[in-house]
């Protein structure tokens, strides 16, 4: 019990799970309190018991994961996008002082601003179609994306470059040496943009949508099916749950030495500073 109160002591992964499943539990327990005793309207909290209805219904009448793989086709397509533009730009970013004082004057403040303040831009310059939710999703993650890359490449070390140079490395070189040297950390910010994509394809999906889990919740409020609406918020939690589990997967097995690393560090390194702007973005700071 007392190393529980040491700092940075790592658990083992039956205690992890035991927590996860206590902590949800409480999470179910309070719910199944709130609604019997009536404590909230259950216009606004249905019972736990119709949303597991709900959830069955979307799954056999609503296409469940066809919405799913809607959405995740549109974040997939903004996410290319967005790393095929930000990561050689932040690369050069970081290797060119003068590049990054002509862009992030401009990068830095679009980080800080709502994105829901853009919407109605964005439908004005490309409709209201998939154009649009792919760019408007694209640009939701392209700002923080770039700061990641940035970030990551001002923390290769001088030492690389240098030994580089003295071995006759020519400057395209030494630029895919900075790439390589920075992209398993990059990699590893990715989980938290799929969040933040996630958590814009709902906003994108609530305009001129037939398919996709925004719509599909949005569908349920109009008609104040609220079960179907606590379902389908529950069926993306789970959607974006397992794409960001086949992330850390992808993560562990292209970079196995970053888990070593951070086991070696005391678990302090798990997870990388860069990843700062994009916790900030998810939680809305």
């Amino acid at each position: 019990m007392s190393d529980w109160f040491t700092i940075r002591k790592e658990v083992s992964p039956r205690v992890r799970w035991a927590f996860a499943l206590i902590s949800w539990g409480i999470v179910v327990l309070l719910w199944i309190a709130l609604t019997h005793w009536e404590i909230l309207p259950p216009f606004s909290l249905p019972k736990p018991l119709g949303v597991v209805r709900a959830f069955g219904k979307l799954w056999t009448e609503y296409d469940l994961l066809g919405n799913v793989f809607k959405s995740w086709w549109r974040i997939a397509q903004a996410f290319f996008w967005c790393a095929v533009v930000a990561i050689p730009l932040g690369i050069l970013m970081a290797s060119f002082r003068w590049l990054f004082e002509l862009i992030n004057p401009v990068a830095a403040p679009m980080r800080a601003m709502p994105l829901t303040a853009f919407l109605p831009a964005f439908i004005a310059l490309f409709g209201m179609d998939e154009t649009m939710k792919v760019a408007f999703l694209w640009f939701g993650m392209f700002f923080y994306l770039l700061a990641v890359v940035v970030e990551e490449a001002n923390r290769v070390d001088n030492a690389l470059l240098e030994t580089a140079y003295t071995l006759g490395a020519k400057q395209r070189q030494a630029l895919w040496l900075v790439f390589r040297a920075s992209f398993p950390a990059i990699f590893s910010s990715f989980r938290i943009l799929y969040d933040i994509g996630w958590t814009y394809v709902i906003l994108a999906e609530m305009v001129n949508s037939r398919k996709g889990v925004g719509y599909m919740v949005e569908a349920a409020r109009k008609v104040l099916d609220f079960e179907r609406v606590y379902a389908g918020i529950i069926a993306i939690g789970i959607a974006a749950f397992l794409f960001r589990f086949l992330l850390t997967f992808l993560e562990g097995r292209l970079f196995p030495w970053r888990k070593a690393s951070a086991a070696l560090a005391g678990g302090g390194a798990a997870v990388p500073s860069a990843t700062a702007h994009l916790k900030a973005a998810k939680h809305g700071a």
